[in-house]
């Protein structure tokens, strides 16, 4: 694809990073076999933004079947900080836009970490990944397991009514057919409905030369300027928008229907910002691809001028990146380790590096660890302080390469 999905204009490439498998595609040693191996999944993997709409986008798009299904690897609850995220952000839909009795939607509620501070009342969560949806349904939590379209939309309402809030965290970036959405989103919403959504800010991957936030996931990279041109065409305001400080930083978007609710200070603060900071000008994004491929060379060196093993830590989709793209494989991490059940005893996606678990890590501690979940640094530099006291370093390469 060469023209924006949204506004159907020609796209300025930013990045190549090659073939890359599918990011939370782990395979099981049974996988393990070159025959096995022969039909794993690669796709090539290109970032490129539009000069016309400023959206940010993958040139190539994985079918969502592929990514989001009944062996999806990634459940929410696994992080303590994202459940307390998740809490305040329910917190402050309901004190902020909630009337009595209110019809809240969630879209890909994966395992309820979200939905469940809503599960006393109405509420429905859109999760089409179907193990992480029967974990938030054994939470007591009411989940349709389709992915979300108009024609859903207008089933919901037929058989629920309006929605008083429609939620959306890490979610909405993932959808390819985002005017879809939106339209779906403009037929389910109450008069007074709010759609509340939080993703990656492209703002901050660039300030961060956080490359690895790129994978097959997250087909569009957000920033102020691309959403409101976007509920523009879809009769919505955006109202509100907030800064987050988790994965690396991402912005929460309130929309409503035109007209039907004041407009906060933060919007015009934002667009301001993002006016200065030339986030709708190819130039900007070419000074990102320079910056990417310096990462890139810094990190290489510094893995292979580890003295002594190293081992990763966190086996996240963002690793799969920077594995890949950084050519890094079982000769230069003996394992990751991670806390997800669903991940242990598998293998990364394309670079095949063996993840185990965090008992392990314990038992046998390593004196080096490529930190994966960096963007979960502060919860997991007091997690591992005796480790670091006892001389173990982190070696982190956002926002530049670097030992802790």
């Amino acid at each position: 694809m060469s023209h924006c999905r949204l506004c159907e204009s020609a796209l300025h490439p930013v990045v190549g990073f090659g073939p890359m498998p599918i990011a939370n595609g782990f395979l099981t040693p049974e996988q393990l076999t070159p025959e096995r191996l022969a039909a794993e999944r690669f796709f090539p993997l290109e970032l490129a933004m539009c000069p016309a709409c400023a959206m940010v986008q993958l040139v190539d798009v994985v079918d969502e079947a592929a990514m989001f299904n009944a062996d999806y690897a990634f459940f929410s609850s696994t992080s303590v900080g994202m459940a307390r995220h998740f809490g305040r952000f329910a917190a402050d839909v309901k004190a902020r836009w909630l009337p009595d009795d209110p019809f809240v939607v969630e879209l890909g509620c994966n395992d309820g970490i979200m939905l469940r501070h809503f599960g006393a009342g109405r509420h429905l969560g859109v999760e089409p990944s179907g193990n992480v949806a029967e974990a938030a349904r054994r939470l007591g939590l009411d989940v349709d397991d389709r992915f979300f379209t108009a024609e859903l939309a207008d089933e919901i309402r037929g058989a629920r009514g309006p929605a008083d809030a429609i939620l959306g965290a890490n979610v909405v970036c993932h959808i390819p057919y985002l005017d879809a959405v939106f339209d779906g989103v403009r037929r389910l919403l109450g008069p007074k409905g709010v759609f509340a959504f939080e993703d990656p800010y492209i703002g901050d991957i660039l300030a961060r030369t956080a490359y690895d936030q790129i994978y097959d996931e997250h087909v569009y990279y957000f920033s102020l300027t691309a959403v409101v041109g976007l509920a523009a065409r879809h009769g919505l305001d955006v109202i509100d928008a907030e800064r987050q400080p988790v994965h690396g930083g991402e912005v929460r978007f309130t929309l409503a229907h035109r007209g039907a609710r004041p407009i906060h200070p933060r919007v015009g603060a934002l667009a301001a910002e993002e006016a200065t900071r030339g986030l709708g000008e190819p130039s900007t994004y070419d000074t990102f691809a320079a910056a990417v491929a310096a990462s890139k060379e810094a990190l290489v060196e510094a893995v292979r001028e580890t003295d002594g093993p190293l081992v990763g830590y966190g086996a996240t989709s963002k690793s799969t990146t920077v594995l890949n793209y950084c050519g890094l494989g079982p000769d230069d991490l003996a394992y990751i380790s991670d806390v997800t059940p669903t991940k242990i005893g598998r293998y990364t996606p394309g670079s095949h590096i063996p993840v185990r678990s965090y008992a392990e890590f314990c038992a046998d501690p390593p004196r080096h660890a490529l930190l994966f979940a960096w963007n979960h640094a502060e919860e997991i530099m007091a997690k591992e302080a005796a480790w670091r006291a006892a001389g173990g370093r982190f070696l982190t390469y956002v926002p530049r390469v670097g030992w802790r």
